[in-house]
């Protein structure tokens, strides 16, 4: 009797973890994503008719603008995880060319245009596993284009030391030597150039996402490829460290997105000699605002860089979907790093933004990639166009439903017609897969007849 008790109360307590700890589980995630939990579990299993987050609404476009080019290696039947892109002439013969970071091979790669206007893509690493973001510079002013790369370790979260500084040293015939610069730290997501202590060499900003634990710092250039690290901040979830002059000093700031739960951006402000200060420029009131990246760029025309800034992170949601809060929103620098927030528009998985003038009518335009929005909806956008009016009015335009899953996003002249183009990446880190891509060239079509 006693042993037949033990087997119930036994099988009570198991029941109850086996349907109480789920239930507890997906019960915070509901509410942390202002769901009820019978949406999130539907959403969960494929069941939910729950519609699109909300989103402003489109005007037309008037004419065609973009015409959509696949370049670079093709689909191979697995997920492309493509998690920056940059537009460089990296063997400086003229035509632009792109360099790509893939999650997927866990390699840095080289897209060469040709001449003729093909493209060809090579490796030009060895592996490195996740690599984040890469950033062309002639780090060591031997007049040839190098490339830093943040090595994350892993793209999805993990509190693990395993990111890493590399730069990709260039022999001047794109022959490339990989030095490790910094290593077994929290997951680096961003590496960017610059003279901070006005010395005349090439320091680092670096930003490093963790997880629980990350930082920002600046590495100084001791030279011989040795660099002393400073830390500017110990918060998990930097995404970005744009440098630039932001106070208008002639020495070069720096400025970080902060996601997690903090949601907030920084400046830390040089006087010229490698000493910031640190200045919390926005806060969002939302900790699951999703920051998803910044840029700088005077994008009022004012004389001063603001702050673009774009909102759409959806990774630790389950399953990622859109927001209604997505979108991009920018920051207007008064010169003395004041700075006052403007909302742009909504775009739901809002990931990057770009702010250049695409229509050619002497405003900056923005347009923007959306990794994580509605994809079983024929009309999500996956890139948009935010059109200035000149007053920094902006009209939100859909440029495209296809491909999905659009993460990376840099903007150039590619064909050298005078219009610029863009350069997109996708990650697909969730279902659907039917409209898949790895690296797009997007030619600006507005001036042709």
């Amino acid at each position: 009797m006693a042993l037949a008790r033990s087997s119930l109360v036994f099988g009570a307590v198991a029941l109850a973890i086996v349907v109480l700890v789920p239930w507890f589980l997906v019960s915070r995630e509901a509410d942390r994503q202002q769901r009820t939990v019978s949406e999130l579990a539907g959403a969960m299993l494929g069941l939910s008719d729950e519609p699109a987050a909300s989103v402003s609404v489109d005007a037309g476009a008037e004419r065609r603008f973009f015409e959509r080019h696949s370049i670079g290696r093709p689909l191979d039947g697995s997920q492309p995880w493509i998690s920056h892109v940059s537009v460089v002439d990296l063997d400086q013969d003229g035509l632009m060319d792109v360099v790509l970071c893939d999650a997927t091979t866990n390699q840095v790669a080289w897209i060469r245009q040709d001449a003729d206007g093909s493209f060809t893509e090579t490796s030009v690493s060895g592996t490195i596993l996740a690599p984040a973001h890469v950033t062309p510079s002639d780090i060591d002013l031997d007049g040839d284009i190098d490339l830093l790369v943040a090595k994350m370790g892993a793209i999805l979260p993990n509190n693990d030391k395993i990111g890493g500084v590399i730069v990709l040293e260039n022999d001047g015939q794109q022959e490339f030597t990989t030095r490790i610069l910094l290593d077994g730290v929290a997951r680096v997501t961003d590496i960017e150039p610059g003279d901070f202590d006005g010395d005349g060499d090439i320091d680092l900003a670096v930003g490093q996402f963790g997880y629980d634990d990350g930082e920002i710092r600046w590495m100084e250039n001791l030279g011989n490829w040795v660099f002393a690290s400073h830390g500017l901040l110990t918060l998990s979830g930097t995404i970005h460290t744009p440098v630039g002059d932001l106070d208008g000093d002639g020495d070069l700031d720096i400025a970080a997105v902060v996601s997690q739960e903090w949601e907030e951006i920084y400046v830390f402000e040089n006087d010229g000699t490698g000493t910031f200060d640190r200045h919390l420029v926005y806060g969002a009131t939302n900790d699951d605002f999703g920051s998803s990246g910044i840029s700088l760029v005077d994008l009022d025309l004012d004389g001063d860089l603001d702050v673009l800034y774009s909102n759409g992170d959806a990774f630790d949601y389950i399953p990622p979907g859109p927001r209604p809060w997505h979108g991009v929103q920018w920051l207007e620098n008064d010169g003395a790093l004041g700075f006052t927030y403007h909302r742009i528009g909504d775009l739901s998985g809002a990931y990057f933004a770009n702010a250049v003038d695409g229509d050619l009518d002497g405003d900056l335009d923005v347009f923007v990639v959306s990794a994580f929005n509605d994809w079983e909806s024929p009309a999500a956008a996956s890139l948009a166009w935010f059109e200035n009016d000149g007053r920094m009015g902006f009209t939100r335009r859909t440029l495209a439903t296809e491909p999905t899953h659009l993460l990376a996003l840099a903007s150039a002249d590619i064909d050298n017609d005078g219009y610029v183009d863009l350069v997109t990446g996708a990650m697909h880190v969730s279902p659907p897969y039917d409209r898949m891509s790895r690296v797009t060239f997007w030619r600006n079509g507005w001036g042709d007849p």
